[in-house]
This record gives C-alpha cells, structure tokens and sequence, in this order.
C-alpha cells in the first residue's frame, strides 16, 4: 500500500474521520507524509494545519484526542479513513461532530422503529395503532406476546419454509423492542451490555 502524497502540490490528501465504533463521521482533515507518520507513531491522529502551517495534533489543546484504530487508503491512494476511539468530542464548537451531530450508535431502520414504538408510548391515550394499544395492557401482555412470537418462531426455524420463518423473526424483534421500551430501554443499551461480553 503507497498512500500518494505528491498528487496534489501541497503534498496534502484528505482524512476523514470516523468513530470505529459508531462509524458516524467525525470530521475532516488533512495530513501530508509527516502528520500521518506521527500519527502512526503516537496513536493520536495529527494533521497538518493549513492555517497554522505546521503539525498539528487534535486534541493537543481541548484533551478530545483522536486515538487511532485503524486506517484504510481509497482505490486512488490519494485519500484516507481513518477510524478512531474519539476522547471527547471531536468538533472546536464542543459538538460531538463537525456537523452538530451526536456521535451515538445507529441501528439504520431499527432506530427508525425504535423511534416510532417510542412516539406511539407517548401517546397511548390518543393513539389508535397496535402498539399503544400492547402499551395500554400493560408490561404482562408485552411480555406473553414476545413469548408467543418466540415459540412461533422456533417452530418455523424447525421447518423448511424459510418466509414463514423470517415472517416470525420479524414478529418477535418488533414485540422485543417494544418490550425493550416497556421496560425503559433500548437497542443502545442491549448494545453496551454485549461490549462487556467481549472476549
């Protein structure tokens, strides 16, 4: 792998950013062959300054370092990703990004679920949908009804029709999340739960 620093007359190339864990983008920017061998050398993601004209280390002055995972080179090898464990946030404005986004875990169309079932306990009075309706029954039916979608889909997995199985698995994680907010929880924190089993 030759990362191709003279491509452009400045011998910069772009570094973007990404939490390792979240992949959320963080920021970007840039390094020439020395910031990036610092980097590599000291674990802590250094770049080299356009404004200030020398090496500069993020986190050298707020603490919020940017500690190196990993790294990849694109298919031109004139840019980088380079993935880290942030410490603190990563933006000058005290934003966890440099585009004032949170840096939390996203589960794609699960959050967006997460977010609906969530929306739907919220107002269990007024709404008329399925899931206010388990909300309204209280924690006892939630929990029989992930039961129910349980045995249903063990005993599709015994059998050779891979939809209906499938049709099951999707019953039982939609009845599990709404479990998950019943009791005041959620993916995130099944998450952080299975990190600690890491081994």
């Amino acid at each position: 792998m030759k990362i191709d620093f003279n491509k452009n007359q400045d011998g910069l190339i772009p570094a973007i950013i990404q939490d390792a864990t979240t992949k959320n983008v963080l920021m970007l920017g840039y390094m020439n062959e020395e910031a990036f061998g610092v980097t590599q050398e000291t674990k802590k993601v250094t770049f080299f300054s356009r404004s200030k004209q020398r090496l500069w280390t993020k986190g050298e002055e707020s603490g919020n370092f940017l500690i190196l995972v990993d790294f990849k080179v694109d298919c031109d090898n004139d840019s980088l990703l380079i993935k880290v464990k942030p410490q603190g946030p990563t933006c000058h404005t005290g934003s966890d990004t440099c585009w004032n986004e949170t840096n939390e875990s996203s589960f794609g169309f699960l959050s967006e679920l997460e977010g609906i079932i969530a929306s739907r306990k919220s107002n269990i009075a007024n709404d008329e949908s399925y899931v206010a309706s388990l909300f309204r029954k209280g924690i006892n039916k939630i929990a029989q009804k992930v039961g129910e979608e349980a045995v249903e889909t063990v005993i599709e997995a015994k059998d050779d029709n891979d939809d209906l199985f499938l049709y099951e698995s999707a019953d039982l994680l939609f009845h599990y999340l709404i479990l998950l907010q019943a009791k005041g929880f959620s993916l995130k924190d099944i998450e952080a739960e299975l990190r600690t089993r890491k081994k």
